[in-house]
């Protein structure tokens, strides 16, 4: 059986490689061997998951065509690839991208600091920002004044409280897709909305179809689950999803689900256009893929004109039967994370089945919670917290790409119109050495290999918009000393002790 799960074309490769910008030579440096600059080429893009690892590469002759050199050259660098560990090969079964041994996915970089460490170190791991208050609060005391009916049941309810379950349908409703309170399940936050529906649908060995980068967490519990996870490069810059790519890995290899973020996506931001949402809708249903869409960003958009144009329609408005999108919110990342409510919108007959399953999970969600969201949905104040909210991450993110551009200028990215991080390119150093050196500068960065697949995106670290002012302008100092560390080997004049910082 092939050991690839993707493929890339001989002109797909060639375009891809011939977008790469060459870094100018020093002086009196020489330029390498037509094979090895090959070799260097793809083995970038598969460390930036452009290519994504177990893709399947052209023969030697078809690339040699597409890039108009000998077969002698591409011939060598697949075989200097494949003693590096980026290419392994199997006759008759072709070659195909890999990472080698030893090269781990990093495991720190999103787990929330101890609150004992908030002072001396900046914590740029967890994308979450500070309750929007006085809102969390009177959420709260709503949630208390509306729960004495409640203490009188034996408070599980596994499918949700009827009340909120009625509310996010009636929300789904006025957007235009009529929605009923069957279609909806409240779950334990986004995260356990999704391990319930992999349970569901991807059994172990199962084939998951997941955007390249995606959000790190996400990735985790699914490796957990014991899913494949087939990868799917992201469009460039913030343009969204490559529907060529995607077409083809629904079609070749018919992953059970696929998982995207089509709303500000986490970790790029880029935002998903209506045609690319109706086209992905369309090939997932004729590759018999269910499609789960996670919303948790869309209402996080961050510019006027994103407001005045509308945001796109949500990706289950174009599957009208139900039987192909699977939509996942929240209110942990548009209102706080410690608020765990999550929902699952799907056909009446699924979520029948993820209730049945939940017996054997956590049972249900709790009350008080799901009383202070519906509170928020049904008195407006959700609308003015998110609204707070979103003006809190627009001045975070202006003053860290402003703080970034002065201490890192080498460093690329594109900004985001909504959302909460800024995936970053970093000048060509190691993502996991500058989470490494972050530690000893005091700023906490995951590295870009923890939102890849296999060791994908080395050369990239994701920032979230969760600080602000003078702390984003410290953290950018930081994280520009934990670059000097790395192109030093970490052998330079060590960093001064972190100041302590109180955001």
């Amino acid at each position: 059986m092939a050991q690839w799960t993707s493929a890339v074309g001989a002109a797909q490769l060639a375009r891809l490689l011939n977008s790469q910008q060459e870094r100018p030579a020093g002086p009196g440096s020489r330029r390498p061997p037509a094979y090895r600059a090959l070799a260097d080429g793809i083995r970038l893009l598969v460390l930036e998951g452009r290519v994504p690892v177990a893709a399947r590469l052209p023969a030697e002759r078809e690339l040699a065509l597409s890039l108009s050199v000998s077969r002698t050259t591409v011939a060598a660098a697949y075989e200097a690839l494949r003693g590096e560990g980026f290419l392994e090969s199997r006759r008759g079964a072709g070659s195909w991208t890999a990472v080698p041994a030893g090269n781990p996915v990093p495991a720190r970089g999103l787990e929330p600091l101890p609150p004992e460490a908030l002072g001396s170190v900046i914590d740029l791991g967890c994308a979450s920002l500070p309750a929007p208050e006085p809102w969390l609060t009177r959420a709260v005391q709503g949630a208390l004044e509306e729960l004495p009916p409640y203490a009188h049941t034996h408070g599980d309810y596994p499918a949700g409280l009827p009340a909120l379950r009625a509310m996010i349908a009636e929300r789904y409703t006025a957007r235009g897709i009529p929605t009923m309170p069957e279609q909806i399940m409240v779950t334990t936050g986004a995260m356990g909305a999704i391990d319930a529906i992999c349970h569901l649908f991807a059994g172990r060995g199962e084939r998951i179809a997941v955007e390249s980068p995606s959000y790190a967490n996400i990735l985790q519990l699914m490796r957990e689950a014991g899913a494949r996870l087939v990868p799917v490069a992201m469009a460039e810059g913030l343009a969204g999803w490559d529907m060529d790519r995607w077409r083809q890995v629904l079609r070749e290899a018919a992953p059970r689900l696929a998982y995207v973020v089509a709303d500000f996506h986490n970790p790029t931001g880029a935002l998903a256009d209506e045609d690319q949402r109706r086209r992905l809708v369309d090939a997932a249903r004729a590759a018999g893929t269910v499609l789960v869409a996670d919303e948790t960003m869309s209402e996080l958009w961050l510019e006027e004109e994103v407001r005045a144009a509308g945001m796109p329609r949500r990706v289950c408005a174009f599957d009208p039967a139900g039987s192909t999108v699977i939509t996942v919110g929240s209110a942990s990342k548009a209102f706080w994370a410690g608020m765990r409510i999550g929902w699952v919108r799907a056909a009446p007959d699924i979520v029948r089945s993820l209730v049945a399953a939940r017996a054997y999970a956590d049972l249900g969600t709790p009350v008080l919670e799901q009383l202070a969201v519906n509170w928020l949905f049904s008195t407006g104040g959700w609308e003015q917290a998110v609204a707070l909210r979103r003006a809190q991450a627009r001045e975070n993110r202006d003053a860290l790409v402003t703080a970034l551009r002065r201490e890192l200028p080498d460093w690329e990215f594109s900004v985001p119109q909504g959302g909460l991080t800024l995936w970053v390119r970093a000048g060509g150093l190691s993502g996991s050495r500058l989470a490494e050196m972050g530690e000893r500068t005091g700023v906490r960065v995951p590295s870009g290999p923890r939102f890849g697949v296999d060791g994908a995106f080395e050369g990239y670290v994701r920032l979230p918009f969760t600080v602000g002012g003078a702390v984003a302008e410290e953290a950018a100092v930081r994280l520009a000393a934990a670059a000097r560390l790395v192109e030093t080997g970490g052998t330079g004049a060590a960093a001064e002790s972190p100041r302590t910082f109180v955001a």
